[in-house]
C-alpha cells in the first residue's frame, strides 16, 4: 500500500499539467441555424422542393479581399423561384399523367382458380391481361428520364372455395410503382456583387492572425451550417469548396498575362493541419469538363500570410465558362486542420507583384468602447457611465505598400438606429505608432484613449440598447476603399461581457470536483441572478453533464468565500446551442438573487473528471481573470491558456422590469402554494386574507398564465422552473412543473 501510494504522488506533477487544454470545435455555432428550404428533400428520396440554379458569368478583373461577404445568397422561399415544373411518376403512352391513385405491378398478377375433387384441392393461374405500356420515370434524379415499361394491375384474385363469385382480392406489395410527383425550382442568378457559387468555406474576421485586410475565408472540416461532415468518424478527405462563378475568357490569349494570385495561411487561431492534410487550387477546364489541380501547400504549423502566383496558360481555360475553386484536405470530425484565404485575384496583364498587394487596410474589427468589457448592463451604465469609455480601445491596421506611407486621421463613429451621435478622432500619429509615415509591409496595432468626449446617451430608456461603431482610416495612396471601413456593434443588456461573442477554440478544465471561477468587477451594487454560458462540443461531447453553479466573493484578487452554490439535488446540465446566441442562460436554484458588489467570481463545480469544454475566443486574452482549483477551493491557480472564456454573469435587471417588482430580497412567503411539484393545476392560499388571483412567469420573465382566481391551469407548460407571483404581493415562490 505504502508503495503503491508513493507512485501515486509521483504522478501528481504529471496530472496537473494536464489539468488545462485548449481544443479545437466540433462544430461552429456561428453558422449553425436551419436549413433552406429548398434543401429539405421529401422522405422518399425524391427531389422535390429544390432549386435548379443557372448562375451568372463574371468577367475579368476578379478580386476578393473578404472584407465583405460576396458568398452568393440562394433562394430561400418558393415564391422567389423564376418557374417551376412539376414531373410525374406514371406516365399514359402519350405522356399524359396517369390519375393521383394509380399502381401498377411490374410483374405479372393473376387471378387463381381453386378445384375441389375427393376433398383434394388443385388450382389454376390466369394471368391478367396488360394494363398498358406506359411510361415510368424516377423521381430521385433531375431531369427525369421515362421508359415504355409493361405493367400489370397490382392485384391478385384467389377464388374463395365454398362461395360461388365470392373472390379474395390481394394486393400486391412487391415490384410496384405508385403515382407520385416532385416539383422542381428554377432561379437565375443575377448579381455580380457575388463572386463565389458555394459557401462550404467559412467567412470571418477573427479567425486568422494578422491577415492582411480584415476578412478572410476559413477551410476546415466544418460544412457551411457549421457542422462535422462525418460526425463520430476518424478519417479525412476532401472537405470545405469555394467555388468561382463562371469567368469569361473567350476574348483573352496568352499573350493577355492572366494570372490566379492570393494569399493562405495554415492555422491561424484554429488548429495546426497536420502534414498529411493539404489546401489545393483545380483549375476547370470547359472543354474537357474536367477539374484538374494546379498547385497544393500541406498542412504544418502556424505561418504568416505567403502569396502564390498561378499563370493561366491552357488554351481550353480561354472560354466563356473558365472556374476556378478552393479546397482543402483534412479531418472531417469538426474544426480541424485549419487553412486560411486573402486577397483572391484574376486579372490579364498581371505579375509577380500582383502577390504583394500594395493596399492599406484595417486588420479586425474595432475593440469595444469600453473600459475592459464588450458588454454590460445598461442600467449599470446608465448609473456609472463616468469613466466608463475605453482609454485603450483598440484598432489594427496594415501598411500593405512596399514603400513608406503618409499616415493620416481615422474617426469613430457611433450611430443609434442610424442617426449620427458622437466621434472620436483617431490621431494619424497613434494609428502609426508614433512615426510620421507608415512602414512597408507592416501591421500596426495602436491604443486610443476614448474616456474623454462622447459617451453612450445614458437617457436611452429600457433594459437594453444597441449602438453601432463605424470605423474609417486611410492612406493617401489609390487602393481598394472597401476594407478601410470596419463596423462593430456595442450591446448593453443584463449581463457583463469580455468575449467577442465568437469562439475559435474550446477551453478544457479536468478535474473530478474542480472549480473553474471567472472574475468580474460589477460597476455597481446589485443581485446575481445566474450565468450565460457557451459550451461548445470538441472530440468530446460533454452534453449532460452535471455541474454545480457557483459564485464566489474575492479574496485579494483570488475567488474567497463561498456566496452561492446550486443544491447537488438540482445540478445543472451542460447544452448547446446549435443558433445564433451560442449561450444558454442558467439561472440559480429557486430563481436566488446573490447580491454583490465590487469584485466577485463566477462559474462552477464540476463533478466528474471529465471537462465541460466551455467556448474560448482567442481574440481577446483575459486569461488574468480565470482561476481553477483542484482541491475543494483551497488554493487556486490563475490560467496559463490565452485567451477569454465564455461565461457572462446575468443581472435581476431585466427579469425585474419584466416582473415589475422592487429589487429587493424577498422575504418569506405569506402564501402557500400546492401542489408543487405539479403536473396539472395549482392552488394559491394566504395565511391572512383573499387571494385576488396570480401571474406565472417563466425564468425569462415573460408570462404564460395570469388569473383572478386562487386557482390555475398549468397542465400546457412545458416542464421546468417558474415564478409565482400573487397578485396583491410583490412577493414570488417557486413553482416545478412536471
Amino acid at each position: 500500500m505504502k508503495s503503491i501510494f508513493i507512485l501515486c504522488l509521483g504522478f501528481v506533477p504529471f496530472a496537473f499539467s494536464q489539468v488545462e487544454k485548449e481544443l479545437p470545435l466540433a462544430a461552429n455555432p456561428d453558422l449553425q441555424s436551419q436549413k433552406p428550404a429548398y434543401l429539405i428533400h421529401k422522405s422518399n428520396g425524391t427531389f422535390d422542393s429544390t432549386f435548379i440554379y443557372t448562375t451568372d458569368t463574371l468577367t475579368l478583373p476578379f478580386f476578393d479581399d473578404f472584407s465583405k461577404n460576396k458568398f452568393q445568397k440562394y433562394t430561400t422561399g418558393f415564391n422567389e423561384a423564376d418557374s417551376m415544373v412539376q414531373f410525374f411518376q406514371l406516365l399514359d403512352g402519350t405522356g399524359i399523367p396517369l390519375s393521383a391513385d394509380s399502381t401498377v405491378s411490374l410483374v405479372p398478377t393473376y387471378t387463381r382458380y381453386f378445384t375441389e375433387v375427393n376433398g383434394t384441392y388443385t388450382y389454376t393461374d390466369t394471368v391478367h391481361d396488360l394494363i398498358n405500356t406506359i411510361q415510368i420515370g424516377y423521381l430521385d434524379t433531375y431531369p427525369v428520364t421515362y421508359n415504355f415499361t409493361p405493367v400489370y394491375p397490382a392485384y391478385n384474385i384467389y377464388d374463395t372455395i365454398g362461395f360461388v363469385n365470392l373472390p379474395d382480392t390481394l394486393f400486391q406489395m412487391d415490384d410496384i410503382v405508385k403515382q407520385d410527383s416532385a416539383t422542381q425550382f428554377f432561379k437565375q442568378i443575377t448579381d455580380p456583387s457575388k463572386l463565389w457559387l458555394d459557401s462550404r468555406a467559412y467567412h470571418n474576421y477573427r479567425y486568422a492572425v494578422n491577415p492582411w485586410t480584415i476578412g478572410v475565408a476559413t477551410f476546415d472540416g466544418l460544412d457551411e451550417y457549421g457542422y462535422p461532415y462525418a460526425f463520430g468518424g476518424n478519417g479525412s478527405d476532401y472537405a470545405d469548396v469555394l467555388t468561382s462563378k463562371p469567368i469569361d475568357l473567350s476574348s483573352n490569349t496568352i499573350a493577355d498575362s492572366i494570372y490566379l494570385s492570393f494569399l493562405y495561411q495554415k492555422q491561424g487561431f484554429g488548429e495546426e493541419p497536420e502534414a498529411t492534410d493539404f489546401l489545393a487550387i483545380e483549375l476547370f477546364n470547359p472543354v474537357s469538363n474536367e477539374w484538374t489541380q494546379v498547385w497544393s501547400v500541406s498542412g504544418g504549423p502556424m505561418s504568416d500570410f505567403k502569396g502564390v502566383h498561378i499563370p493561366i496558360v491552357n488554351l481550353d481555360y480561354f472560354n466563356s465558362n473558365f472556374q476556378f475553386r478552393f479546397r482543402n484536405y483534412g479531418s472531417l470530425t469538426g474544426g480541424l486542420d485549419h487553412f486560411h484565404l486573402d486577397y483572391v485575384r484574376v486579372r490579364n496583364n498581371s505579375f509577380l507583384a500582383d502577390t504583394l498587394y500594395k493596399d492599406f487596410a484595417f486588420v479586425y474589427p474595432t475593440g469595444s468602447l469600453l473600459v475592459d468589457y464588450t458588454s454590460v448592463p445598461w442600467d449599470h451604465f446608465k448609473n456609472n457611465s463616468i469613466g466608463k469609455m475605453n482609454d485603450l480601445a483598440q484598432v489594427v491596421v496594415r501598411n500593405g505598400s512596399n514603400l513608406p506611407e503618409n499616415n493620416q486621421n481615422g474617426n469613430i463613429e457611433i450611430e443609434y438606429n442610424g442617426v449620427t451621435e458622437g466621434n472620436f478622432v483617431l490621431a494619424a500619429q497613434d494609428l502609426s505608432g508614433g512615426a510620421i509615415n507608415y512602414a512597408p509591409k507592416t501591421t500596426y496595432y495602436s491604443y486610443h484613449d476614448l474616456s474623454g468626449g462622447y459617451v453612450f446617451d445614458v437617457s436611452k430608456p429600457g433594459t437594453k440598447q444597441t449602438f453601432d461603431i463605424i470605423t474609417d482610416a486611410t492612406a493617401p495612396f489609390t487602393d481598394s476603399v472597401v476594407n478601410d471601413t470596419t463596423y462593430s456593434t456595442q450591446y448593453f443588456a443584463n449581463y457583463y461581457a469580455y468575449d467577442d461573442g465568437t469562439a475559435e477554440r474550446a477551453y478544457s478544465f479536468t478535474g473530478a470536483q474542480g472549480r473553474l471561477a471567472m472574475g468580474f468587477e460589477a460597476y455597481e451594487a446589485d443581485s446575481l441572478i445566474g450565468a450565460s454560458i457557451h459550451f461548445t462540443p470538441t472530440v468530446v461531447n460533454a452534453e449532460g453533464d452535471l455541474f454545480a453553479l457557483t459564485v464566489w466573493a474575492d479574496n485579494s484578487g483570488v475567488p474567497g468565500d463561498t456566496l452561492y452554490q446550486d443544491n447537488l439535488f438540482f445540478p445543472k446540465e451542460v447544452e448547446y446551442d446549435f443558433g445564433p446566441n451560442r449561450f444558454i442562460d442558467y439561472y440559480f436554484f429557486d430563481l436566488k438573487r446573490v447580491p454583490v458588489s465590487g469584485n466577485f467570481f463566477i462559474g462552477w463545480r464540476q463533478f466528474d473528471a471529465e471537462p465541460l469544454n466551455v467556448g474560448l475566443d482567442k481574440n481577446i486574452d483575459k486569461s488574468e481573470h480565470l482561476f481553477f482549483s483542484l482541491n475543494g477551493g483551497n488554493s487556486w491557480t490563475n490560467s496559463s491558456i490565452e485567451g477569454t472564456v465564455m461565461i457572462r454573469p446575468i443581472f435581476s435587471t431585466s427579469l425585474n422590469a419584466e416582473l415589475g417588482i422592487e429589487e429587493s430580497i424577498i422575504p418569506e412567503t405569506k402564501f402557500v402554494l400546492y401542489p408543487n411539484p405539479t403536473s396539472t393545476q395549482i392552488t394559491l392560499k394566504a395565511e391572512n386574507g383573499l387571494v385576488q388571483g396570480m401571474s406565472v412567469y417563466n425564468l425569462q420573465g415573460q408570462l404564460v398564465v395570469k388569473t383572478d382566481q386562487e386557482t390555475a391551469d398549468v397542465s400546457h407548460l412545458k416542464p421546468g422552473v417558474y415564478l409565482v407571483k400573487p397578485a396583491s404581493s410583490e412577493q414570488t415562490i417557486r413553482l416545478i412543473k412536471n
